[in-house]
């Protein structure tokens, strides 16, 4: 059956705050990204557009004009947010990309720097680096005047990590886009540890061709790269909802680049679960689900964690008649590890929590609640 968003959840999903939009407060993710744009525009002498859609866009324009398959998973309504079957909130910031290059003239002469920033909207696991609304820019130069090559990518790439990591030691890898061609991913060294900072390659020639324009006469360079996570690896953020923080001590820290200086922590509280849920739960999934079980309260779990998926016909018979668990069925084991960021959360609030996730997930007939 398909998924689609209620008005409730798109209304909730829309009324998120895009931290890069500078007609909010201040943040440190504007600093970042207009430094980034500044780094690109002045690495080329181009002029700069920046463009601020509706997060609410076609399917067609988000996946086929792209150049996505019919059968790309990313498309499953289990990892995208669908309004309509025509109609979704956007999974990327490139979903803007097919109609700006429409509203080209064929025989316009231009080159210009293209940045697309806002939030984009996924169903994800639950952890210190992911949310359900991440922010994204996608950065892409477009050309009728020169052929833009691969050395104008490494260009690109240097400018952009010297930008977000100054100084940082960076390689490209070969990684696969529906929308380019010599697709890369940007990795950078930090501690020791290769973490991926943003994906590019060329425009792919059918992105023109679907637009009207002539590939042999225009040509470009696309780049993605998630906001939170550059944030993140430049201020040395250790957990993603403290760029969200209404604690004071945090929000001062969220004003500039300068390094992160770590407030104190509660100690985390666990709790397990053992639910009945679809076979075919998995951990993206999960977390989308808990979320909209907890509304606000989300923003007090640390991560949620799917230990063990148990088919019906892998359990053993005592289990089965305990839970009793239907064909098409299994058993989760699944840990929640609450962390409030400027409060302590006592045994009872954890206790609640785990009974709310616990009734909202749970499809078997007994239920086992520890608060009520």
């Amino acid at each position: 059956m398909p998924i689609y968003l209620s008005p409730a959840e798109l209304h909730e999903a829309l009324a998120i705050r895009d931290l890069s939009h500078p007609d909010g407060q201040p943040h440190a993710m504007q600093v970042l990204l207009q430094g980034v744009i500044d780094a690109l525009r002045s690495q080329w002498s181009v002029p700069e557009r920046i463009v601020r859609h509706s997060p609410l866009v076609s399917v067609v324009d988000n996946y086929d004009r792209l150049g996505f398959n019919e059968s790309d998973v990313t498309r499953d309504q289990r990892y995208s947010r669908y309004v309509s079957p025509t109609v979704m909130l956007r999974s990327h910031t490139s979903a803007s990309i097919p109609s700006l290059l429409r509203a080209l003239d064929s025989d316009e002469s231009m080159d210009e720097l293209w940045a697309i920033p806002g939030l984009v909207y996924r169903r994800d696991s639950i952890d210190r680096t992911h949310v359900g609304t991440p922010h994204q820019v996608d950065l892409w130069r477009v050309s009728s005047r020169e052929t833009l090559d691969s050395g104008n990518l490494q260009e690109m790439i240097g400018a952009l990590v010297e930008a977000v990591l100054p100084g940082a030691q960076w390689r490209a890898v070969p990684a696969v886009h529906p929308y380019t061609e010599s697709g890369l991913q940007v990795d950078v060294l930090m501690e020791g540890e290769w973490l991926e900072l943003a994906e590019c390659g060329l425009m792919a020639p059918h992105l023109f061709s679907e637009a009207g324009l002539d590939p042999q006469k225009w040509s470009g360079l696309a780049l993605g790269m998630g906001l939170d996570r550059a944030l993140m690896l430049r201020k040395g953020i250790p957990d993603i909802r403290l760029l969200r923080s209404n604690d004071e001590r945090i929000e001062q820290q969220m004003l500039d680049l300068s390094r992160w200086n770590p407030v104190s922590q509660m100690p985390p509280i666990r709790r397990d679960l053992s639910i009945v849920v679809a076979a075919d739960m998995d951990a993206e999934l999960l977390g989308d689900r808990v979320r909209t079980a907890l509304g606000e309260q989300a923003e007090d779990l640390e991560r949620v964690e799917l230990l063990a998926l148990t088919p019906y016909g892998e359990l053993p018979t005592a289990a089965q008649e305990r839970l009793r668990i239907c064909d098409g069925q299994a058993n989760a084991l699944i840990r929640l590890v609450l962390r409030p960021l400027g409060r302590t959360m006592t045994d009872a609030q954890a206790n609640q929590i785990r009974d709310d996730v616990y009734l909202a997930l749970h499809e078997g007939p007994v239920k086992e609640l520890i608060a009520r």
